[in-house]
């Protein structure tokens, strides 16, 4: 069984195209669960109209933990809120898991609706990450899956980071475990993030944030005024 986890805040815009994109996979043997952060909007309705299970979120990282504590599969999908995928994107991409014996795996991203330079941006990322995999593991939050036994060997996502708690969370996994990148798999998602930033401030938010990694360490501060709900 797959377990999917979604971290959620005034996600009302979004959440409802990820879940109508979930009931058409071909392959249905999953549970859903949303991890909510106190939403003010109509997030945890829709949830409840859709038959997702709701627990307690927070940050991204708090979140995914709390889903997977409440999880009952023994595959962990770690999915965000807005993006959508292609209806046999399960079925695909727990076959190449089984087929590898993967036990954890990121998926390549592409933006909805993205401009010629989003476009860009997102192949040059999917490039980076899939031909530096074997090296040095990293993998967006977009989408992760990962065994539940070896989540729950790393004790989950680190809560006290802010921010690429993804990235640690890849590292401190592929060091116990087999790590690859899906091939030919995407998931789509949103540019809501370029839209509300712009697309050079976002840019220069990652560089600054992996070059402060790079000299300090993880990310455990507000430092980079990052939101995680969204009005566009």
């Amino acid at each position: 069984m797959l377990s999917i986890i979604i971290p959620t805040l005034n996600e009302e815009k979004y959440l409802l195209g990820l879940l109508n994109s979930l009931k058409k996979q071909t392959y249905m043997d999953f549970e859903v669960i949303i991890a909510d952060n106190n939403s003010k909007d109509r997030t945890k309705q829709i949830a409840k109209k859709h038959g997702c299970k709701i627990v307690k979120g927070g940050l991204p990282g708090t979140a995914r933990n709390n889903g997977a504590k409440k999880s009952k599969g023994d595959i962990l999908l770690f999915i965000d809120s807005d993006c959508i995928i292609k209806k046999n994107f399960l079925e695909k991409s727990l076959s190449q898991i089984n087929k590898k014996s993967t036990d954890i795996a990121g998926c390549m991203i592409k933006p909805i609706n993205g401009k010629i330079s989003d476009n860009l941006a997102f192949w040059i990322y999917n490039f980076w990450i899939y031909f530096t995999q074997f090296y040095c593991a990293n993998a967006s939050g977009h989408g992760i899956f990962i065994r539940k036994k070896l989540h729950d060997k790393i004790n989950g996502f680190n809560e006290s980071i802010r921010l690429s708690e993804d990235m640690d969370y890849c590292k401190r996994a592929s060091r116990n475990g087999k790590f690859r990148i899906l091939k030919d798999i995407r998931v789509y998602t949103s540019t809501r993030r370029f839209d509300y930033y712009g697309r050079l401030n976002i840019f220069m938010k990652l560089f600054l944030s992996a070059f402060y990694r790079m000299l300090f360490g993880e990310i455990k501060t507000d430092i980079f005024k990052y939101r995680f709900d969204y009005k566009k």
